[in-house]
Order: C-alpha cells, then sequence, then structure tokens
C-alpha cells in the first residue's frame, strides 16, 4: 500500500485559512432560531456600542463581505464621481478589485504614488496635492487619499506618519481612508490602540479586515467621520452589502474583538511571518523585498529556484519573474516557516 505523500505548508495567502474556532462558536451561537433581518437583530445592534468601546470614540459600523466592497463603498462616500483619489501604485484599490472603487465612486480618478517601502510618503503627498488642478473643470478635483495599513507589502505605517499625512489632507478638505485588509496584523506589531492608529491620527473611515485573520466572509466598515454615515447606508443597500442574515456577520466581528481575539491571532501571524523572513534572509541568493514588519513575506529569489519551490508542490505567490511572496496565517506554525526555510535553501541548490 502507498503511503501518502507529506502535505507540504501552504503560504500561499491568509484568505486559504480556517476559520478560526472562537468564530465558528460565535456563528453557531447566532444559529439559534430566527432574528430580525437586515440588521435589526441583537448582533448587529451592538456593533455600534463594542466597536465605540473598542476605539474610544462613537462609530458607526457597516458589516460587508469583502474588503474590495468596505474599499469601494468607503471610497465613493468620500470621493464624488469627478474626484480624485490619492494612493500608493502598488494599492490593492488600484491594483487588485478590478475597478471596484472607480464603479462605485461613479468614475472618480485613482492618482497613484510611488513611495518608499510600498507606503505613500507625506512630502510626496503633500507635492502631489500643491501641482492638482485645483477648479480646474478638465482635471479631477482632490477629494481623499486612501493608505494600506498594513501595506501589500506588509510594510506598517508609524503614527507619526498617519498623522501627518491626515493633517495635510485635512488641511485640504480630503478625507483620509485606511484600507485596513491586515488592520490587526498592523495593530499587534505597533503595540497601540486602535484609535491611536485610526482617528486620533485623522483616519476618517476604516475598511476594518477579520476575513484574513480568521473570520468566514466578515469585514466590517468603521466610520469615524458621522457626517459620512447617511450616503453610505443607501449606497451599501444599493450595491447588496445589506445582509438579509447580518447577525452571522455581526456575532464573527462581535467575538473577533473579544478578549482581545483579533490581536492574539493576528500576533501569532506575524511571529512566524518574522521567524520565515529572518530564516530567508539568511540564505544565499535570497534577498527580501521588504522588511517583513507584519505576515508577509516578499523576496527576490532566481528563477530556476522558484520554479522548482514550484515543482515540489509548496504553495506561495508569484509575483514577476523572480519575486514570490509568502503570507503567514493565524494558524500557521514556526515548524511550518523552518519547512520553508529548508525547502528553498534546497531549490537554491538545485536539488
Amino acid at each position: 500500500m502507498n503511503e501518502a505523500a507529506p502535505t507540504l505548508p501552504n503560504f500561499r495567502s491568509d484568505n486559504v485559512a480556517p476559520v478560526c474556532p472562537e468564530i465558528l462558536q460565535a456563528i453557531a451561537e447566532a444559529n439559534r432560531g430566527p432574528a430580525a433581518a437586515y440588521g435589526d437583530d441583537d448582533y448587529s445592534r451592538l456593533l455600534n456600542a463594542r466597536f465605540s468601546e473598542l476605539f474610544e470614540t462613537a462609530v458607526t459600523v457597516f458589516p460587508v463581505s469583502t474588503g474590495t466592497a468596505a474599499n469601494a463603498l468607503s471610497l465613493a462616500s468620500c470621493a464624488r464621481p469627478y474626484g480624485a483619489i490619492y494612493c500608493h501604485e502598488e494599492a490593492h484599490i488600484h491594483t487588485a478589485e478590478g475597478g471596484a472603487t472607480e464603479a462605485f465612486t461613479g468614475g472618480a480618478k485613482l492618482v497613484a504614488m510611488s513611495g518608499r517601502n510600498f507606503r505613500i510618503e507625506p512630502s510626496s503627498l503633500r507635492q502631489a496635492l500643491g501641482q492638482a488642478a485645483w477648479g480646474v473643470r478638465n482635471r479631477s478635483q482632490p477629494d481623499a487619499v486612501s493608505i494600506t495599513q498594513a501595506s501589500e507589502y506588509g510594510t506598517i505605517y508609524p503614527l507619526a506618519e498617519i498623522a501627518e499625512i491626515g493633517a495635510i489632507a485635512h488641511d485640504r478638505n480630503l478625507s483620509l481612508h485606511m484600507d485596513g485588509a491586515r488592520f490587526s496584523n498592523a495593530l499587534a506589531r505597533l503595540g497601540c490602540s486602535p484609535a491611536d492608529m485610526t482617528w486620533r491620527a485623522g483616519v476618517d473611515i476604516l475598511s476594518f479586515g477579520a476575513t484574513k485573520n480568521g473570520a468566514m466572509s466578515a469585514d466590517a466598515i468603521v466610520v469615524f467621520d458621522q457626517d459620512l454615515v447617511e450616503s453610505l447606508s443607501y449606497r451599501l443597500r444599493r450595491a447588496g452589502q445589506t445582509s438579509s442574515k447580518m447577525r452571522f456577520a455581526s456575532a464573527q466581528l462581535l467575538a473577533y474583538v473579544e478578549d482581545r481575539l483579533y490581536l492574539r491571532l493576528a500576533a501569532k501571524a506575524n511571529a512566524v511571518a518574522a521567524r520565515l523572513g529572518a530564516g530567508l534572509a539568511a540564505l544565499p541568493d535570497v534577498q527580501l523585498i521588504a522588511p517583513v514588519e507584519a505576515n508577509l513575506v516578499f523576496i527576490n529569489l532566481p528563477a530556476l529556484a522558484i520554479n522548482r519551490l514550484a515543482a515540489s508542490g509548496l504553495q506561495f505567490a508569484r509575483r514577476g519573474q523572480d519575486v514570490i511572496r509568502f503570507v503567514a496565517r493565524f494558524d500557521s506554525t514556526e515548524q511550518e516557516a523552518d519547512e520553508v526555510i529548508a525547502l528553498v535553501h534546497r531549490a537554491i541548490a538545485g536539488g
């Protein structure tokens, strides 16, 4: 009888992770008998109060099914159809969401900017806004700035940098949006409060990610600027993001932030990524593309070695000819990180 081939670690994405046990339990508990629909259930009614406590200010929370919906609808509440939204050139809204932001804003233009370590630099933003064609009707008019925390390459904006970007935006009457698909990973790294990383630094609206960190298709929009709430509520309904059985998403979000679960899960993923990054950086012919600050590890590797890794069955994401990405999940282990390091070493050596 043939033995089954060993299962290799899967570091392709944090989207491949299972639902964490605490979230599954919350879904099961919510699945008892009938409940009011469209957000009038007891779980959904608790969201604003619980998240207001978490963020230390009054917020309005809207559960959504995807991060793309959170980003596109958040920005649609901030930008006019003829507006401009400033973001990093590697931002998810620019590279990976199929034009959703442009669609839901009715045509707002994404202005992609370069920046070291895959972050918008305050000086560059200030310069770009200074050169914008304010009041010129044949040019898009600046309306919003979007930053990604943690960035698409796992780098993290320091609090002072967020605050500087927020001040620049607000000086020009622009809204500041934060794409927090990996919000918890960034927060766990910085060790600050959710308030410090958001509204205290000038963030007006947040795409709050949970799906990548243990939830089951449950993300949220957290609104700090209450002037955005009414129009956003209509946009959500029109976009099919007002779930009839919202209790299941709301129950997940409540469980996610209970007893700092979201931070514990993120800290574990970050630790595995840090171990993986350090081990890979010590190998010959391996170069880190960006500092490992969250749960993402990007490396430059000879194409031949990448092909050998792919042939081995190891799961990872390829980014161009000689760049690959590994993503640690809340359920990843240090042993799996060590296995990946050994596999990469073997691929480099030609084994």
